[in-house]
């Protein structure tokens, strides 16, 4: 297997994109990778998109962003579309994704998997293809009770540290989400000992995505 390395072109930074449908989207999707890539290149930026972040799930998202990135390196960009509903008003969502093309040049876009089961989810992931035409786009996967997990054929190993820290953080931030059976520890650490497994991962945790589309 030959392993890529993802780094900034002419010594410039990377700058990250990363799309959330809600307040945990990212962080449960690739916050190991991310914590990654800010360990092996200190100076990468994030552009940090959460569509729907209200009320305590605002300051929710706000809290764990600069947790996994910290605010120095950190561009955060909180919207109110309403959970479960965005594709009823993806006209506004769409204008919102236009926007941000306008300012943003990313070199990395984290989004959700085309073929995930959640309406906001899959939008978003829509609207990331159609927005961003040219970029190397990842697609993250969220662990859920539809039951949706697909083969993603993009890996990223973590080591024990990264991994841990990720796990920590989701629990340290989300207060809200726990009482939901599925938001458990356990369940986080489940899906990246499987991708592990799967890309031989020296820990044997790993984070996967979908890449659809890479030149190398």
């Amino acid at each position: 297997m030959i392993n890529l390395s993802l780094r900034g072109s002419g010594g410039k930074p990377l700058v990250m994109l990363c799309l959330g449908s809600h307040s945990d989207d990212i962080e449960i999707g690739c916050g190991g990778t991310i914590l990654r890539l800010i360990k092996e290149q200190p100076n990468c930026r994030f552009y940090w998109a959460v569509f729907s972040a209200i009320g305590t799930r605002r300051a929710e998202a706000q809290r764990s962003a600069e947790l996994f990135v910290g605010p120095e390196r950190l561009e955060l960009l909180l919207k109110e579309f309403p959970d479960g509903l965005m594709p009823f008003v993806g006209f506004d969502v769409k204008a919102a994704f236009e926007e941000m093309k306008k300012t943003i040049s990313p070199d990395i876009i984290f989004t959700h998997n085309r073929g995930d089961a959640h309406q906001d989810h899959r939008l978003l992931s829509e609207l990331t293809w159609n927005t961003f035409r040219n970029h190397l786009i990842l697609e993250y996967e969220i662990p859920k009770y539809d039951g949706d997990l697909g083969q993603p054929n993009f890996f990223v190993p973590l080591e024990k540290k990264i991994y841990q820290k990720k796990v920590r953080y989701l629990m340290e931030a989300f207060t809200t989400q726990r009482a939901k059976h599925w938001f458990e520890k356990e369940t986080f650490l489940a899906l990246m000992r499987l991708r592990g497994m799967e890309c031989v991962a020296p820990s044997g945790y790993a984070e996967a995505f979908y890449c659809r589309k890479l030149v190398v």
